[in-house]
């Protein structure tokens, strides 16, 4: 792993740094399609401390936080979230809403605020790695710094690959 150092200041990177949090960055290669399981062999964590941002839609779009070894039952959340049916954003949507490149969206310093819904055992792990607002570009953060940045609302819509 490779803390500190050179990286990137993007938006995100903006918005941890005003609400005091100490940025620890990873930097791996990026490769198209290659996801979280590319990143966590690349930096030698497990999967499931690396965290999907996923930009979705339901009666509005919202950004959901998951697991890297787990997808999100849209049914689920759907239910949870008491509207018809959630679905993927648009990638060119995503982009726009977002002001980030799919496969490096960030959920710090998004061009427009969304709603922001964590997998509930996400805040169960001592720290995860999430991205930093640039492909090839992941930040370590804790539950603790998470929850004071963005308030994300906690959900149960994990399900296996």
């Amino acid at each position: 792993m490779s803390a500190g150092g050179e990286y990137p200041v993007t938006p995100a990177v903006r918005v941890l740094r005003a609400a005091g949090i100490a940025i620890l960055a990873e930097l791996y290669e990026y490769e198209e399609k290659g996801g979280t399981q590319r990143s966590s062999a690349e930096l030698g964590v497990p999967e499931r401390q690396v965290v999907k941002t996923l930009v979705m839609e339901g009666d509005a779009p919202l950004i959901v936080l998951m697991h890297g070894d787990k997808l999100v039952s849209t049914k689920n959340l759907a239910r949870q979230l008491g509207v018809k049916a959630v679905k993927p954003l648009d990638p060119k949507a995503a982009e726009r809403l977002t002001g980030y490149q799919v496969g490096g969206t960030s959920p710090f310093g998004t061009r427009q605020s969304l709603p922001i819904y964590v997998e509930r055992t996400i805040l169960e792990l001592p720290w995860f790695l999430v991205n930093g607002g640039k492909r090839g570009f992941l930040v370590r953060i804790t539950p603790a710094d998470l929850t004071k940045v963005l308030a994300p609302i906690p959900v149960q819509v994990a399900t296996d690959k």
